[in-house]
C-alpha cells in the first residue's frame, strides 16, 4: 500500500473556527476590532490578569518590548545563537548590539553560566528562547536579571501552555512574547502577543503597534513615539479564539505523542545509534517540537533526503544565527559557540502535531532507526 506523505507539522482548524472567520468576513469589520479585544481579554485571563496586546507577528512583539524597556544604541542584549534569526534581528532593529551566549547541550536552551559570563556594563537585557516550549531555569534567570538590573524579554514563541514550578509561562516574569505563526501549538495564521507588566506599558505597546498614534476624543490625534504597522486583524483573532478553546487538548495530545516517541525509540536508542533524544520534561513542556541530534557520522542532508524518500517530512531548528553572512560581517565566526554549532549542525525535527497517530510515530521511529543503522 502506498503511504501518504506525513508532514512535520500541520495546523488543526475545526469547522467552528472556519464559521467564525466567515462571520467576521460578513460583519464588514475585518481589521482590529471586537475579536481582537476578545482575544486579548481571553489571553489576559489565561496569564493571570496581566495586560496582553496582540500583534501581526511574534517578532515585532520582542522589538516593541525592547523599545518599551528603553533599549537602544550603545546597549547590549544577550541572547542565544540557537533560534530563528528574528530573536537577534530585533536587537539590531532597535540599534542595540546582540551578544550571544552558548547553549546547554541537553536542553538546547541558552546556558545561564555563559549568560552571566557575557554580561558587561553595557548589558541591558536578556532574551532567552524556550526551545520546543522548554523553559530555562526561571529562578536562576531572574536572579541574574535582578543582580545586574537587567530587563528580560522571554522569547516564548514556542511555549504557550508551558509552565515553571506550576505557573504558566506568561503569568510570571517580565516581558513575555508568544508567536501564533502557523506551526505553533495554536495559530492565528500569522500573529503573536506580548504579555506586559502594567497598564502604562500596555498603552505604550498600543502606540508602537499603530504608527505611534494616540487618540483623544473623536477628532484628537497625536504621535509621540515612532511606531509601525503591527496590529492584528479580527480575521486572525477569530482563528485564535477558536484555537485557544482547544489549547489544552492540543498540548495534551502533543505530550502523549512525545511519550510515545520515547517509548518507541526505547532506552537503548542513544547507546545503539549515537543520536541524542530531547530532554524528557513532561512537567513543564508543551512539546511544541520533538528533536533528535544525529551522530556526527551522519550527514544531515542525507538523513533528510532518506526520510523524504519514506514520505516523512522533517525540518531542522535552527541554523546558528552567528554564522549567517550578516552576523559574520559583525565579527562572529566558527568556533565561538561550539555547543550551539554542533547541535545546530546535526539537529532534526521529527513530525509532531495533534492529528498524528501512534502509528505515525512508530512509522517515523522505524524509518529513523533504519536510516541510522545503515
Amino acid at each position: 500500500m502506498t503511504q501518504t506523505f506525513l508532514p512535520f507539522t500541520k495546523p488543526t482548524i475545526d469547522e467552528d473556527t472556519i464559521a467564525a472567520v466567515g462571520d467576521v468576513l460578513r460583519s464588514g469589520w475585518l481589521t482590529s476590532g471586537p475579536r481582537v479585544q476578545e482575544l486579548e481579554a481571553t489571553l489576559s485571563a489565561y496569564f493571570g490578569g496581566r495586560p496582553v496586546r496582540t500583534f501581526n507577528s511574534g517578532t515585532c512583539t520582542m522589538e516593541i518590548a525592547l523599545r518599551i524597556a528603553g533599549i537602544g544604541p550603545g546597549d547590549e542584549v544577550i541572547t542565544t545563537p540557537n533560534s530563528w534569526v528574528a530573536t537577534s534581528n530585533v536587537i539590531i532593529e532597535v540599534g542595540a548590539t546582540p551578544v550571544f551566549a552558548d547553549i546547554d547541550p541537553k536542553s538546547h536552551n541558552i546556558d545561564l553560566d555563559c549568560v552571566e559570563a557575557a554580561i558587561t556594563p553595557r548589558t541591558k537585557a536578556i532574551i532567552p528562547v524556550f526551545m520546543s516550549g522548554l523553559p530555562v531555569d526561571m529562578d536562576r534567570l531572574y536572579a541574574i536579571a535582578k543582580k545586574y538590573q537587567l530587563r528580560v524579554v522571554e522569547d516564548a514563541a514556542q511555549a504557550i501552555g508551558s509552565t515553571w514550578r506550576g505557573q504558566r509561562i506568561g503569568a510570571i516574569g517580565d516581558f513575555v512574547s508568544f508567536s501564533f505563526q502557523v506551526n505553533k501549538n495554536i495559530t492565528t495564521s500569522e500573529g503573536g502577543c506580548l504579555v506586559l507588566n502594567n497598564a502604562e506599558e500596555a498603552r505604550l505597546a498600543e502606540k508602537y503597534r499603530l504608527q505611534g498614534v494616540s487618540r483623544s476624543g473623536h477628532d484628537g490625534i497625536d504621535v509621540e513615539v515612532l511606531g509601525g504597522k503591527y496590529n492584528m486583524t479580527d480575521i486572525a483573532a477569530a482563528i485564535g479564539l477558536g484555537q485557544f478553546k482547544r489549547l489544552d487538548e492540543f498540548n495534551a495530545k502533543r505530550k502523549q505523542l512525545a511519550q510515545h516517541y520515547f517509548a518507541s525509540f526505547g532506552d537503548q536508542f542513544e547507546a545503539k545509534t549515537g543520536a541524542e533524544l530531547p530532554l524528557a520534561d513532561f512537567d513543564n513542556m508543551n512539546w511544541h517540537m520533538f528533536h533528535i541530534v544525529l551522530p556526527e557520522r551522519i550527514k544531515r542532508s542525507d538523513f533528510m533526503e532518506r526520510m523524504l524518500q519514506e514520505k516523512i517530512g522533517i525540518g531542522f531548528h535552527y541554523a546558528p544565527i552567528h554564522l549567517f553572512s550578516m552576523y559574520r560581517a559583525r565579527g562572529f565566526k566558527e568556533g565561538m559557540f561550539p555547543v550551539a554549532e554542533r547541535v545546530c549542525r546535526q539537529i532534526v525535527t521529527l513530525p509532531l502535531f495533534p492529528t498524528m497517530t501512534a502509528a505515525d510515530v512508530e512509522r517515523v521511529v522505524a524509518a529513523t532507526n533504519a536510516i541510522l543503522a545503515h
